[in-house]
C-alpha cells in the first residue's frame, strides 16, 4: 500500500506520522520513526487518525443562503465565492473595512495563515484577523517578549534528557501532550536523580509523577513563583554573574518579592511553606532547570505576569541557553507557532513584527507591494465578537475553527453570529455548532489531503503531505482564500470593469506562498532564507533560525547571553498577584478548573468520530472532591446543575480525590453537538489579559445543585452512527439533561442518556425510537411497566441485539451495551431483555471504563491482575496495556498505588 510522510493535527509536539491508503482512501496510520518530534511514538488520538478520514459529517461542497429564513442550498463554488466577493465589497464601501473581520485557527498550515493574513491587512485594510490561538497560546508570546525580548522558545524536546530539575506549571503533559511525558519518563528512568516540581490546583497523573507537587489555589501562579524568587534572594541561590552580565531591572524586581515570604504566599496559595522553599532550592541549585507550561499560565486574565515571573526565575539563576535549561512553553495546538511566524493575528505583522511599529508595517507593505498596512489596532477574539455582537462588525469569517463551543461566554459568541449581517464558515466538517450559523458554507480540505508546513513547539518545522485527494468539491484552506481574495481585488480596485491586473495573490502552489513568507523572515529572529521544500524533503523537520547559508537550524537560543533587545539584555519583569477575574462568594462558592482529556481534542469535530476515543471517559464528568459531594447529597452518577453568572449546563458527578474541597472540574471538549446546553464554556469567562488579551478560560466561580431528574432515558444502537449522531443534535435541547456519545470498539455504536423533570411527551420518544432502529416492527419487543414508569424496547437481527431503548430504568444499560457490541447472542438474554428486574446474564459482568484504548484494556482486568500480584511491567506482558502509545502508562501507575494502599 502506499505510504505517505506527514505530519500530526492534534497537539504541539508536531509529531511525524505515516499515512497508509489504499484505492484514494486512508487506510492506517503510523508514527514516524525518523522524525525528531516523536521518533515513532503516536498518542491514542493520533493512533487513531486513519479512523476520522472518512467521509461522514464533511462538508462536500458549498452551500448558500441569502436570508436567515431559508435554509442553505448547494451551488458552485463560483456562484458562493462571487457572492462573498460582492457582499463583502459593498461592506468596506459602505462601513469601511473595519466592519469586516476573520477568526481563523492554529490548525491552518503556515501557508493557509500566510495567505489570509495578507488578504485582511493587505487587501482588505483592517488588522481585524485574529485566531483560537489567541484562547491557548498569546500570554505565553506575551510573557516571552516582556522578558526576553521576542517570541522565541528558547529551548527544545532534547533538552529533556539533559534536564536535572524539571519545573511543570499548569499542565497536565500526561494527557495535553502524551508523546512528551513518554520522552519525560524515559529521561528520569536514565537519571533516576532527577526532580521534577508539579503545579497544578489537581493531582492530575502529571502531578501523581512528581517528586514534589504544589496544588496552588487556582490563579495564584505569581504568587509561587514571587515565593520562590524571594526564597532565592534570601538563601543566596542567585547567578549573581549572569544577572549582572545579561539582564536588567533586577533591583526593582528583588524589591518587588520582598514581601512574598513562604509563610506569606503558603497562605495565599494554599500550599505548605516548607515545599515552596524546597521547590525554590531545587530549582536554582540543579545544574539545568527545565521548565514545562501551557493553559494553566496562559488562560488568565493575568497570564503575561504568570509568564513573566516564571522566566523571572530562570533569569535570577541563570538557567537559560543551556543544554537542559529554559522557560519551554508547550504550544496546545499543531500550527499556533507557524500563525505567530507570519503575522496572523491582530497585532502581529510577518516575521515577528509588531503591528504598532510603524518601520515594521513599512516593511511589510514594501514586501507585500502595497501603499500600507492600516494602523488602527484589530479586534483580538473576544473583541470581535463582542463587535460583531454590537453591529460593528457585519462579516465575519471563520476558517477551521468552532467558536460556538470553543470561545468562553457562549452567550455572547452566540448573540454574535446571529447578529452578524454576514457569517461565512470555512470547515472540514458541515455538523459543528458554528456551521450551523452559517450563512455560507465552504468545504475544506483537512488533514491528509493537503500540503504544507507546519512549526511545532521547538521551532521545527515539518512538511504536511496529501495521502489522499479532499472528498467531493472540498479545497485546500489558502486555495479558497486565494480564489476569494482574487475577485474581491477585482471589485475593490477596478469597480467589476474586468480590466487584467497584476494580483497580489498569484499562487499556483503552497511551496509559493512559503517562499514569500520566507522572504519576510530576512534578518529576524526566525530567518528561514534557508529552508525550502526542497531541503525539508531531503533532510526532515528543520528547527528555525535557519538563515541562507547555515547547514542546520538552531537547537537553542541564547546561548551566548544576548537577547533580542535593544540592549542586547533580557529584562526582569515587576509582577505582582492579582486576584482571579472571578472568585468564589456565598452564591457562587466553587471555583471551577476546566481541561483537556487524555482521549479527546478541542471540541471534538475530529475525535467525536472515533467511538473508541469515548472509552476513557463516555460523556462530560464533574470531578468533585467527596467532602464537597456529601455536603449537597451527591453520589456517583448524580446528575447536578452547575451554574456561573454567564449560563448553567446539566452534567453527571464524580467523586474525585484529585480535586481540594471548594474546586470543581470539567473537561472543555463537550458542546451542543453531544451535549444539551452549550457545553463548559457555558459557564467560562471572556474577561481577559490587557496585555495578551487572552481570555480566563481556565477559571470561573460556579455553585453546583443536585439536579432533580426523575424521568430517565438512554438508547444505543451499532450502525450508521454518525447519521444517528447527526439526527441526535437538534433533539438535545428538548432534555433537561442529555448527553450523547458512541461507543465500542472494532464495531461502533451512539448511546443517548437523557433526563427530565417529568416525562417527555410520546411524540419525541418516537422520534428516537425511529433514530435508533426501534421502531415497532418485526424483531423488535417491547416491555411497559406503567406502574413503576418503566418501558424497554429492543431490536433483534440476525441473531444480535442491534438497538435498545430504556425509560424509567436504566440499571442495564452498561451490560446491554457491551452485549451489543460484543456480537452476543441473544437467545439466553431474552428472559432478562424484557423482564422487571434489570440484572446481567449469569456469569456475565460488563468490562466497565477502558484504560488502555490502544489495545481496549478495561480498569475491571487491570485492577483484576494487580490483586493477583501484577506490578506494571506483568501488566504490561499479560495484557498488554500501555505497550503501544502508552498514554495509558500513568494511570495504570496510580491503580498500582491506589490498589496497594486499599489492600
Amino acid at each position: 500500500m502506499p505510504k505517505v510522510k506527514s505530519t500530526c493535527c492534534y497537539c504541539g509536539v508536531g509529531c511525524g506520522v505515516v499515512i497508509e491508503t489504499d484505492d484514494g482512501r486512508i487506510t492506517a496510520i503510523a508514527g514516524d520513526a525518523d522524525h525528531p518530534a516523536n521518533f515513532g511514538r503516536l498518542c491514542s488520538k493520533g493512533a487513531t487518525l486513519h479512523l476520522t478520514a472518512g467521509t461522514a459529517g464533511r462538508a462536500l461542497y458549498p452551500e448558500l443562503r441569502r436570508s436567515r429564513s431559508e435554509p442553505r442550498r448547494r451551488v458552485e463554488w463560483d456562484q458562493a465565492l462571487d457572492h462573498l466577493a460582492a457582499r463583502v465589497a459593498r461592506v468596506i464601501l459602505e462601513h469601511g473595512p473595519d466592519a469586516v473581520g476573520f477568526y481563523i485557527s492554529g490548525q491552518l498550515l503556515t501557508e493557509d495563515y500566510y495567505v489570509f493574513n495578507k488578504l485582511v491587512k493587505g487587501l482588505i485594510g483592517t488588522n481585524n484577523i485574529d485566531t483560537n490561538s489567541r484562547l491557548c497560546m498569546s500570554s505565553a508570546v506575551a510573557g516571552y517578549k516582556a522578558t526576553l525580548g521576542a517570541d522565541s522558545v528558547p529551548t527544545c524536546y532534547a533538552d529533556i534528557e539533559h534536564a536535572h530539575c524539571l519545573f511543570i506549571a499548569g499542565s497536565n503533559t500526561a494527557y495535553a501532550h502524551p508523546v512528551l511525558f513518554r520522552r519525560i519518563e524515559e529521561a528520569r528512568r536514565a537519571n533516576p536523580a532527577v526532580k521534577m516540581i508539579v503545579v497544578d490546583p489537581r493531582r492530575t497523573d502529571t502531578a501523581a509523577s512528581a517528586d514534589l507537587h504544589l496544588p496552588i489555589l487556582p490563579g495564584t501562579d505569581v504568587a509561587l513563583f514571587n515565593g520562590m524568587l524571594h526564597v532565592m534572594v534570601w538563601e543566596g541561590r542567585l547567578d549573581r554573574a549572569f544577572i549582572e552580565a545579561h539582564t536588567t531591572g533586577f533591583d526593582a524586581l528583588k524589591e518587588a518579592v520582598q514581601e512574598y515570604t513562604p509563610k506569606t504566599v503558603a497562605g495565599l496559595c494554599g500550599v505548605p511553606a516548607e515545599d515552596i522553599v524546597q521547590a525554590a532550592r531545587w530549582f536554582a541549585d540543579s545544574p539545568a532547570t527545565l521548565s514545562l507550561y501551557c493553559q494553566g499560565l496562559n488562560q488568565s486574565s493575568h497570564g503575561t505576569d504568570k509568564n513573566a515571573a516564571l522566566i523571572n526565575l530562570h533569569l535570577a539563576t541563570g538557567q537559560i541557553g543551556r543544554p537542559g535549561a529554559g522557560p519551554f512553553s508547550l504550544t496546545g495546538q499543531p500550527n499556533a507557532m507557524g500563525g505567530r511566524e507570519v503575522g496572523g493575528m491582530a497585532n502581529l505583522l510577518s516575521g515577528h513584527r509588531d503591528l504598532a511599529n510603524p518601520a515594521h508595517r513599512a516593511e511589510v507593505a514594501r514586501l507585500w507591494g502595497v501603499a500600507e498596512v492600516p494602523a488602527t489596532p484589530g479586534k483580538t477574539a473576544v473583541e470581535m465578537f463582542e463587535a460583531a455582537r454590537a453591529g460593528e462588525i457585519k462579516v465575519l469569517w471563520i476558517a477551521c475553527t468552532n467558536p460556538a463551543q470553543s470561545m468562553p461566554d457562549q452567550a455572547l459568541v452566540r448573540a454574535a453570529l446571529e447578529t452578524a449581517e454576514l457569517v461565512v464558515v470555512q470547515e472540514a466538517y458541515r455538523d459543528t455548532e458554528t456551521a450551523a450559523y452559517a450563512d455560507v458554507l465552504l468545504p475544506a480540505a483537512t488533514w491528509g489531503e493537503k500540503e504544507g508546513t507546519v512549526t511545532n513547539s521547538e521551532r521545527r518545522i515539518s512538511r504536511v503531505r496529501a495521502a489522499v485527494p479532499p472528498p467531493g468539491e472540498a479545497r485546500p484552506d489558502w486555495v479558497i482564500a486565494v480564489d476569494f481574495a482574487r475577485r474581491l481585488e477585482w471589485r475593490l480596485r477596478f469597480g467589476n470593469r474586468g480590466e487584467h491586473f497584476s494580483t497580489l495573490f498569484p499562487y499556483r502552489a503552497p511551496e509559493e506562498v512559503f517562499n514569500e513568507h520566507r522572504e519576510t523572515t530576512r534578518g529576524r529572529d526566525l530567518d528561514i532564507t534557508g529552508l525550502s521544500y526542497a531541503l525539508l524533503d531531503a533532510l526532515g523537520p528543520q528547527q528555525w533560525p535557519f538563515p541562507a547559508g547555515a547547514a542546520r537550524g538552531a537547537e537553542r537560543l541564547y546561548a551566548d547571553g544576548v537577547f533580542p533587545t535593544a540592549d542586547g539584555r533580557a529584562r526582569f519583569v515587576a509582577t505582582r498577584y492579582r486576584t482571579p477575574a472571578e472568585s468564589p462568594d456565598a452564591r457562587y462558592p466553587f471555583r471551577l478548573n476546566t481541561g483537556r482529556l487524555r482521549d479527546q481534542w478541542h471540541g471534538m469535530s475530529r475525535t467525536g468520530r472515533v467511538a473508541r476515543l469515548f472509552s476513557h471517559e463516555e460523556e462530560p464528568l464533574l470531578a468533585m472532591n467527596p467532602e464537597d459531594m456529601a455536603r449537597r447529597g451527591l453520589r456517583d452518577g448524580d446528575l447536578a446543575r452547575v451554574a456561573s453568572r454567564r449560563g448553567a449546563i446539566v452534567v453527571r458527578v464524580k467523586a474525585s480525590e484529585e480535586q481540594r474541597p471548594g474546586q470543581v472540574f470539567l473537561p472543555m471538549h463537550w458542546g451542543s453537538r453531544f451535549m444539551a446546553g452549550h457545553g463548559t464554556n457555558a459557564l467560562t469567562v471572556s474577561v481577559f489579559d490587557p496585555t495578551s488579551k487572552q481570555p480566563e478560560l481556565k477559571h470561573a466561580a460556579v455553585r453546583v445543585e443536585k439536579a432533580a431528574l426523575p424521568w430517565q432515558l438512554v438508547a444505543m444502537a451499532v450502525g450508521d452512527v454518525q447519521a444517528r449522531l447527526s439526527s441526535l443534535q437538534p433533539l438535545l435541547e428538548r432534555f433537561d439533561y442529555a448527553s450523547c456519545g458512541l461507543f465500542g470498539h472494532e464495531e461502533e455504536g451512539v448511546i443517548l442518556r437523557a433526563a427530565a423533570a417529568s416525562a417527555v411527551d410520546t411524540e419525541l420518544v418516537a422520534e428516537l425510537d425511529r433514530i435508533f432502529g426501534l421502531e415497532p416492527e418485526a424483531g423488535v419487543m417491547s416491555y411497559m411497566d406503567a406502574h413503576r414508569g418503566v418501558a424497554k424496547r429492543v431490536r433483534i437481527a440476525n441473531g444480535r441485539l442491534v438497538a435498545a431503548r430504556l425509560t424509567g430504568e436504566t440499571a442495564a444499560q452498561a451490560w446491554l451495551k457491551e452485549w451489543m457490541t460484543g456480537g452476543m447472542p441473544v437467545d439466553e438474554l431474552r428472559r432478562f431483555l424484557l423482564a422487571p428486574v434489570p440484572a446481567a446474564p449469569s456469569g456475565f459482568s460488563p468490562r466497565g471504563r477502558v484504560v488502555c484504548n490502544c489495545l481496549n484494556v478495561s480498569e475491571r482486568e487491570i485492577v483484576a491482575a494487580i490483586d493477583a500480584g501484577a506490578n506494571l511491567q506483568t501488566l504490561q506482558q499479560t495484557l498488554q496495556c500501555g505497550t503501544q502509545c502508552g498514554s495509558c502508562v500513568p494511570e495504570l501507575k496510580r491503580l498500582l498505588i491506589a490498589r496497594r494502599q486499599a489492600a
